[in-house]
């Protein structure tokens, strides 16, 4: 396995998404953040980068 195919986003949800739009929780959720400060580690792909992306006043990635 190359390099590339082990990388990891760790993104963590800092803000609540209670009043947010439908589809930002919807985005929050499809990344598997549950409550406020869970941290997720997920693979590094054009999707989840979208998705952090859309929800990026949300969470924190490293």
């Amino acid at each position: 396995m190359s390099d590339a195919q082990n990388r990891k986003l760790k993104v963590t949800l800092v803000r609540s998404p209670v009043g947010t739009r439908p589809e930002h929780r919807a985005s929050v959720r499809g990344l598997g953040l549950r409550r406020l400060n869970h941290t997720v580690e997920l693979p590094d792909t054009p999707a989840i980068r979208g998705m952090v992306r859309k929800v990026s006043y949300l969470v924190r990635c490293e």
